[in-house]
């Protein structure tokens, strides 16, 4: 069976003393074997990182961008190979795991852009004969600790970033799905990125606390549910590391009376569904408002009826499995369970059944869910479930949305459904959540725009990749100068004056 093992310095490397199952989740096969790093591995990987730096630092800004010119062409060519490698081990579709591929591009395509991106000011004559400028320039080592969900995109949205600013990097990818990371670190290569700029650890906690304790790594950056993104957090700051930890959500999808039903329902079931609802930005929580929630849940029932799900292999599937029999037991256990929290089941995913069809038990398949009646205190509402369970929550009027929505201890995505352009911006400026949808389900923003939530869905001050990700992996640095004019020094002990 293939193990995947770690790449560090250029090279595959690593011991398989301790290694774990790599499923296809089509078929509950376990295919591969992933290599769990030790916390010596992981220092070889950080060394490896702090040695590649100060050359790497030295590069020029456009040799810099010609590595990202490069690895968008590598990354363009070969989509259907890294999607095709994403379902084996993930279980989305092609066509969503394509479209994940596409979206990291757009990272690659802000990074390449580093030649304007990493300009810094300059003020001539601040005082007499005195100039002041500054520059951003790399923090150093940097840890980027990403999850399953999304294998392609989220390390694009760190790794891009991070070396396009003169940093070196150790990417820990989930243990579950970790093939596509050693596939992007080869790529970079191919596309000139020289050795040790990018490194590769696989592991678990062993392999995520060595990171966090290394002295050499200088920033951390993260995303997960949010008690590990708390515990990283607080560790990393602790140990003096910069940090941004993105954490869970509970994102609502608003829908005033004024809405297009039909399509507030398409919208609703492909962000919902989609990816089998393993998105932090899918919506979970329809919120009804006034009299619209009978209309659009028939709507719903109506466009999920004939719902293909199956292997992602399998070009008529339009959902696939999740991505370990666990999780799927666990997003199950919430729907066996509302009923009893006194919510209304009105398709229960539990049953698999798919087009009319029972879905392969040794797949990691479950179906859609849809519930009615749901209440804020249920867990069903509070917890993040990930996975294609929506929830209905009836409201009678747009104030009792927002304050539904505020009240939630999540704030990572929101959108609203309206024709009315008055109560859209209302709902902009009211709503305490990161990024706001108008008519949009998914309101991720494109990359030359930052990605991130407030409240429990972020620690950390700074938003993931675009023109944050810049100030986050640079320091400033503000130079003063003067130059020798020929007039005779003096002397002076007071303040410094600038006149």
């Amino acid at each position: 069976m293939t193990v995947i093992r770690h790449f560090i310095n250029g090279a595959d490397a690593g011991e398989t003393e301790r290694t774990a199952p790599v499923y296809n989740p089509a078929t509950g096969e376990a295919h591969r074997q992933v290599a769990l790093a030790s916390a010596a591995e992981t220092g070889q990987a950080v060394a490896a990182a702090a040695a590649a730096l100060p050359a790497w630092r030295e590069t020029s800004l456009i040799k810099r961008a010609d590595v990202f010119f490069r690895l968008r062409q590598i990354l363009a060519e070969r989509t259907p190979e890294i999607a095709a490698l994403v379902t084996s081990e993930h279980g989305k579709v092609l066509s969503d795991a394509a479209g994940e591929v596409s979206r990291g591009i757009e990272n690659v395509e802000f990074a390449a852009g580093l030649v304007h991106l990493l300009k810094g000011e300059h003020a001539e004559q601040v005082a007499r004969g005195v100039d002041v400028h500054s520059v951003k320039q790399p923090v150093g080592v940097v840890a980027c600790i990403t999850p399953f969900n999304f294998p392609v995109m989220v390390p694009l949205w760190m790794v891009a970033s991070a070396i396009a600013c003169g940093n070196t990097v150790v990417l820990k990818p989930s243990e579950k799905d970790p093939s596509a990371a050693i596939w992007l670190a080869k790529a970079f290569q191919e596309a000139g990125l020289p050795d040790g700029v990018l490194n590769v650890v696989n592991g678990d906690k062993v392999a995520v606390d060595a990171l966090l304790d290394a002295p050499q790594v200088k920033a951390v950056s993260f995303v997960g549910s949010t008690p590990i993104a708390q515990a990283i957090y607080e560790r990393a700051s602790a140990n003096g590391k910069r940090v941004q930890a993105l954490g869970g959500a509970k994102n609502h999808m608003v829908v005033m009376p004024d809405a297009d039903i039909d399509g507030a329902a398409a919208a609703a079931v492909s962000a919902a569904y989609g990816s089998a609802g393993e998105r932090c930005m899918a919506v979970s929580v329809l919120v009804a408002v006034g009299d619209v929630a009978d209309p659009l849940i028939a709507s719903i029932t109506e466009k999920v009826a004939g719902l293909r799900i199956g292997a992602g292999t399998d070009a008529a599937s339009e959902m696939g499995p999740l991505v370990t029999r666990e999780h799927r037991d666990r997003v199950e256990s919430y729907v066996t369970g509302a009923a009893a929290e006194g919510a209304t089941v009105l398709i229960d995913g539990t049953r698999r059944i798919a087009a009319g069809e029972r879905l392969d038990e040794n797949g990691f398949f479950t179906g859609i869910s849809l519930i009615d009646d749901v209440k804020p205190g249920m867990k069903l509402y509070e917890d993040e479930i990930f996975g294609p369970v929506l929830s209905v929550v009836r409201v009678d009027s747009y104030a009792e949305a927002v304050d539904l929505i505020n009240a939630h201890q999540f704030g990572n995505g929101t959108a609203i459904f309206t024709r009315d352009g008055g109560t859209a911006r209302q709902f902009e400026f009211d709503i305490e959540v990161g990024m706001v949808g108008v008519n949009v389900p998914i309101p991720v923003p494109i990359g030359a725009f930052s990605f991130g939530g407030w409240k429990a869905s972020l620690f950390g001050d700074s938003h993931i990749y675009g023109p944050e990700s810049i100030h986050f992996y640079t320091r400033s640095k503000v130079v003063t100068t003067r130059w020798p004019d020929h007039t005779p020094a003096q002397v002076d002990l007071g303040f410094p004056s600038n006149h």
